[in-house]
Formats: C-alpha cells, structure tokens, sequence
C-alpha cells in the first residue's frame, strides 16, 4: 500500500470535467484507489463520491492506492492531479 499528500494543481479544480477524467484515469488501474479530503473518503473509481470531495486547485488530497500495479496506478493520479490545465 502506498499513501501520499498530493497538491492539486488542475486549474479549475475537480469540477464535473475533470472528475470524470480522474475516474478514467484511476479505472485503468487493477489497484484500489482512495483520495482523502476534509474528513471523507472516497473511492476514485466513483465519480458520485469523487464529486462529493469538493476539491479546488491549491488543496492537498490524501491518496492510498493498493494492489499489484499501486506504484504505476500512484504515478498515473500524482501526473493527473499535477497537470495545469484539462482540456476541455
């Protein structure tokens, strides 16, 4: 299992777009992914509960990934939450 603090730095922050690309994201990993945020957990795989976060750019989000590819699934959320910009 692999837990990091992690900046979001999507401009916009996880709005609608890019929470349904972040599911996207997390769904192409056979791992569980989790991000934390002001007491609330939620899996990443769920757009529901992504949206239940109310995330904006400048925050910090806790990930825990596990499962047998946890290191590439973690690489592939930090490059997500990390981008400047989403396309629209």
């Amino acid at each position: 299992m692999i837990t990091e603090k992690i900046k979001v730095n999507i401009q916009s922050g996880l709005e609608a777009r890019p929470i349904a690309m972040l599911v996207q994201t997390a769904s192409q990993y056979n791992s569980k992914i989790y991000l934390e945020h002001a007491d609330k957990k939620v899996n990443a795989k769920s757009i529901m509960g992504m949206m239940t976060l109310g995330i904006v750019s400048g925050e910090n989000v806790v990930v825990t990934v596990e499962g047998d590819d946890e290191a590439e699934a973690m690489e592939g959320i930090q490059k997500f939450l990390n981008a400047q910009a989403v396309a629209n």
